[in-house]
Formats: structure tokens, sequence, C-alpha cells
């Protein structure tokens, strides 16, 4: 990604900033798009992801969706091009100003998550004289084998509705008159890499659309959420949406006139931004040189949330490698992008290039000692 006339150009800007390169979104939405199109499914994207307006704009003139898990994304969804008819809102917490911002802007479907939940749409909703249409978020109770903070589909979480409740939810579905029951929707987690999880998902989705089957409750759409992680190794690979697609294909029991609706966000713009930051200060410590550069825990949090990996380039540096702990500036011991990284020798003033940003780095910014925002830099206006 970073030849010497980019980096060079580069290297001329003010850090840290957010590099988003358009040519990888437009191949990686190209290629989602090409997959998903071969079975007629319907891609929601995930804005929690990355909500850069930029971002939203071109994903959205793409003929995507979005999934939304706030009244906030619902209204940046609908400011960049999203069509109400193809939001759907997820989100265990729903206020009553979000839900109402749903009904009012007439989105395809809550993802409803409880059943105070569903009683409080209804209500809503009849207050307004507008039915509201829902998918019940199921919690299948399945492993993903991811880290423990983003995985959301085991039985000891927030998130969704236990299989065991089903009886109760039915009965209360039918004394409330506002809402429709339209689809079932279920999500196990995030940065999934083994795609065993989601072959155990579709086992499990069918045994749920029998068991409504048996109930004589008509289902219009199965939403099987996102999840699909990418190569942190190496950022430059696009995930392979011929495998992930083709699992559901052939392993999902659907019914007549079923649709099925996926809601990537990761796999979409995990691998289009970097995050550039500039070595301030080389320091040598007993066991390793740390690299202080500008970029901190503020810029890019996964690492200190997550211990997560991020693949780190100097860009400007060319000579002989050495191992480096690469740190920001923030005031936190948990402020390091990497340990014993090997990377080439590195001084002041070099740029560093932290990959695969392009998803939960720039949405996940903080003030935090009152640090600014990092930009926004485009590949295609340099």
């Amino acid at each position: 990604m970073f030849n010497k006339d980019i980096a060079g150009r580069l290297a001329k800007l003010k850090t840290p900033f957010y590099y988003y390169d358009m040519d990888m979104l437009d191949k990686t939405v190209g290629l989602i798009r090409k997959e998903a199109e071969r079975y007629s499914y319907k891609i929601h994207y995930a804005l929690k992801s990355n909500a850069n307006e930029r971002i939203l704009s071109k994903i959205s003139s793409s003929g995507l969706g979005a999934d939304c898990v706030s009244g906030n994304e619902i209204l940046m969804a609908l400011k960049t091009g999203f069509r109400a008819k193809d939001i759907v809102f997820a989100g265990v917490g729903k206020t009553d100003e979000e839900i109402i911002t749903g009904i009012n802007n007439d989105i395809f479907c809550f993802n409803v998550e409880s059943i105070q939940e569903m009683e409080v749409i209804d209500k809503l909703s009849s207050e307004r004289n507008y039915t509201s249409r829902i998918a019940l978020r199921i919690n299948p109770d399945i492993e993903a084998y991811t880290h423990k903070y983003i995985t959301t589909g085991i039985e000891e979480t927030k998130f969704g509705i236990n299989i065991w409740e089903l009886d109760n939810v039915i009965e209360t579905l039918h004394s409330l008159h506002n809402i429709e029951l339209i689809g079932l929707h279920f999500h196990i987690g995030s940065q999934i890499r083994r795609m065993n999880a989601f072959k155990s998902l579709c086992t499990r989705v069918n045994e749920l659309q029998t068991w409504f089957e048996n109930r004589n409750i008509t289902i219009d759409h199965i939403n099987v959420g996102g999840g699909l992680g990418i190569n942190y190794d190496d950022p430059d690979e696009i995930p392979d949406f011929e495998e992930y697609f083709g699992i559901f294909n052939e392993l999902l029991e659907l019914r007549s006139g079923q649709t099925v609706h996926f809601e990537p966000g990761r796999s979409v713009t995990g691998q289009t931004g970097s995050l550039i930051t500039r070595v301030l200060y080389i320091k040598n410590g007993s066991h390793t040189n740390f690299a202080i550069v500008d970029a901190g825990m503020t810029d890019l949090i996964r690492p200190a949330l997550y211990q997560a990996h991020h693949k780190i380039e100097n860009i400007i540096s060319q000579k002989a490698r050495e191992k480096y702990t690469v740190v920001g500036p923030i005031c936190e011991s948990s402020d390091s992008f990497g340990k014993y990284i090997e990377l080439s020798l590195t001084e002041r003033g070099d740029l560093l290039a932290i990959r695969s940003a392009g998803a939960y780095g720039e949405v996940m910014t903080s003030n935090y000692n009152l640090r600014n925002k990092a930009p926004a830099v485009f590949s295609v206006d340099l």
C-alpha cells in the first residue's frame, strides 16, 4: 500500500491521522456485492465499525443497507444516503427516543433483544398509530472462539433473547398489536476467523426455524449478523467472502420466500484504514528499544482494550531491521501498540503505519488527556 511516492506525500502532513485507501474499499465492497448477489443476500453495513461520513457515503452509493445500534447512527445513515427501508436497528439498550427515531423514519426492522423491549416498541408504536416490524435477536449459545469482550452469542451475555425464553416471547407477541414479527436475528461475535462457528450457527438457525414452524409462525427473513474477521497479519488481504457466503448457502435450510440478511462491519472497512503516526523519540531500555510516537490509545484503543495485534510498518526507512516496543504519549502504561515489533531501523521523524485500523479505530476515539481528534486523509486526495 505504501510505496515511496505515497509515503513521501504522507510525510508532509501533520500527524497523527487516519489514512483510508479508497481503492481497497472499492475492491472490498465490490467483492461483497458480487458474492452476495449469487444468492440474493441482503447486506447491511455495520456503522459501529466506522462511521466516517465519506466512508459511509461511498458504501451507501454501492447499494448496501445499514446496521445501526443507536438513534444517531440511524440519522447518520440517512444523512449519508442509506435508504430507510434498508436500515436495521439493533442494540440491547434502545432508549424511547431512539425507538421513536426508528418509528418516525419508517426503518426496515428493529432487532429486538428482550421481552420488555418488545413491549416498549409496541407501546410507542401504538401511540403513533404505527406498526413496527421486528426481528427477534435470539442468543444461540454458540462459542465464536474470539476475544471475550467481543463474544456475544453465548448464554451468559447481555445480548439477545435466550432460547428458553421463547415460549414467553410468543405468548407476549400474541398480546401486542402494533408490532409485526418478520424475522429472526443472530450475532455470535466479532473478528471470527474459524468458519466452523458459522457452520454451528447454521445448525442452530435450522433448529429454531423448525421450532417456530411447529407453532405455525411464519418468518420472512433470517438475519445472521456479522462477525467475519480480517487478517491482521496481512493487511492487504480481503476476507474470503466466497467461502463465507457459501457456508450459509450450503447449510441454511430456508423456507420458500425467505431472504437472508448479513451485517458485516470490520470485514468491509478494516483493511481500508491505517493510523499514521510520527516517531517522537527512541528510548533505549534494558531489553527493548521504545519507539515513542505521537498517536496514542485515544486514536486506536484496540491494543489497550483487547490486547489486539496490528501490523506496524516503518514506511520511511528501508534500513536494517531491529525490534521495538511501540508506545504512545498517553499517561497510561497500557498505551502501547505492540511489544518487540520488528521494524526497519527507526529514527525520530520516521512515519509508522499501524495497519488494519479502518474498523474500530477512528470511531472509538476519545479526547483523554485533552488530545485533539486525529483527522482523516483519503488516498484519492493525495
